[in-house]
């Protein structure tokens, strides 16, 4: 009886340690899990078959979360907010400042430098993370003002990416019209679908409703099984990349300037309007899948590296928070 007692104490520790650490915990097992098929001959094959089920699994995942966390808004509270409209004036502003001199600060010939700002450019231009709803509403923010703001950022991202993304690259060749095209059929299908779901859910199919709702943090840990992928994969990219470590570590460390900066601004907008939580992971909390995914479409694949190291540097920043929380909670 005892023996069984130890078994129950050390397997409600461990479900306690994976509940509160759960990011750093995703983290660690896509950078592990990566590394052993990557260092091991074997694993080459195994490596080779499950790559595009990753890629095409992850915005399974995103939509999932989404659609669990849309189950929970309360539609009749969406509304704009003054907040909106100061933290996109400020990425607006951003995002204008970094092209300005990528087009006319860098020379030809100064590659790195190039990569480098492009780098910056995807770690502010990416929109909102879909996740950010899930980590604000566990932080004690509001549900619906973030939801709202999700769309007007992905809407804002939209339009910023095809408008100066050809200018930057011009072997791009795209139009505004194709780019804007592209991009919007991604936010549809990622942010519209799982939104119009969850409503019909929520309004017509009571009973499915209650069932997702009495679940726990289930957007939460979906999260995280994505967030194991998105490192993975992060993790690949840098491994793979035959830029010389100075630029890789200056990208790395400007993304982490980054990540704060946004965070801080964030909230330091926020507190004119109470709504420090909301507005902090609005601004700092970024979409690095979507980012990435920019990257290799229409810049130097290397730039990817910027969001690539965004995304554990606002996952870190995420955790520190949720452990926070905690504290405040007991």
């Amino acid at each position: 009886m005892e023996e069984k007692e130890k078994r129950h104490q050390i397997g409600s520790t461990f479900l306690g340690f994976l509940k509160n650490w759960t990011l750093p915990v995703a983290m660690s097992i896509g950078t592990v899990v990566y590394l052993i098929f990557a260092m091991t001959p074997q694993l080459a094959s195994a490596s080779r078959f499950f790559e595009p089920i990753f890629n095409d699994i992850l915005p399974l995942f995103m939509f999932l979360i989404l659609f669990v966390t849309f189950c929970k808004v309360d539609f009749h509270q969406m509304r704009l907010e003054w907040w909106h409209f100061w933290i996109s004036l400020f990425q607006i502003l951003f995002v204008l400042f970094v092209v300005a001199i990528i087009l006319f600060g860098i020379d030809d010939g100064d590659t790195e430098g190039k990569i480098l700002w492009e780098g910056i450019l995807c770690c502010i231009i990416g929109p909102c993370a879909a996740a950010a709803a899930v980590i604000t509403t566990k932080l004690g923010g509001n549900l619906s003002s973030m939801t709202t703001y999700t769309f007007m950022s992905n809407f804002i991202t939209a339009l910023l990416i095809p408008t100066f993304f050809p200018l930057i690259e011009k072997s791009a060749h795209i139009t505004f019209l194709t780019a804007f095209w592209i991009i919007l059929q991604r936010v549809v299908l990622i942010l519209v679908v799982p939104l119009v779901m969850g409503w019909f859910v929520k309004h017509h199919m009571h009973r499915f409703h209650r069932r997702i709702i009495s679940i726990p943090d289930l957007g939460f840990y979906l999260w995280g099984i994505s967030l194991t992928i998105v490192t993975g994969t992060t993790v690949k990219n840098i491994v793979n990349s035959h830029s010389p470590v100075s630029l890789l570590g200056g990208i790395a460390a400007v993304s982490l300037l980054l990540c704060i900066l946004q965070f801080a601004v964030g909230k330091y907008i926020g507190h004119f309007f109470r709504s420090t939580i909301n507005a902090g992971q609005a601004l700092g909390q970024k979409n690095t899948a979507f980012a990435i995914w920019i990257a290799y479409t229409y810049l130097n694949p290397v730039a990817s590296v910027g969001p690539g190291c965004y995304i554990l540097w606002q996952n870190i920043v995420n955790s520190w928070e949720l452990w926070e929380q905690r504290k405040k909670e007991r």
